[in-house]
């Protein structure tokens, strides 16, 4: 596909790996170690997180010059995830797969 560079197809690994890595942190870890990990806002926001993720990496796959949008989103929904995961154990992997994220992202929107 002639619109998948190399930086674009970065990017979308990032995504998904960031999709994965949300989506199994909040049903597993998260659920598992209870208290705040399953505070409402706490699995809102992480499971914001995933969704945005897979819904940017779509977009990229479709071909769209739109994805400039989703990834500008997933960019700052990345970085509200990160920062909100970083305040609670356990949780490395994702505050690590939403800042590579974030960053794939901020660059497929410039």
């Amino acid at each position: 596909m002639q619109h998948q560079s190399h930086d674009m197809q970065a990017c979308i690994d990032a995504c998904l790996t960031c999709y994965r890595t949300c989506h199994s942190m909040l049903m597993g870890h998260c659920v598992e170690t209870g208290g705040d990990h399953v505070a409402p806002d706490h699995v809102r926001t992480m499971a914001a997180c995933a969704e945005m993720c897979r819904a940017a990496a779509h977009v990229m796959l479709t071909g769209s010059d739109l994805h400039r949008h989703s990834c500008r989103a997933c960019a700052e929904i990345c970085e509200a995830c990160a920062a909100d995961c970083e305040r609670l154990d356990g949780m490395e992997d994702c505050v690590s797969a939403c800042r590579a994220c974030a960053r794939e992202c901020r660059r497929m929107a410039a």
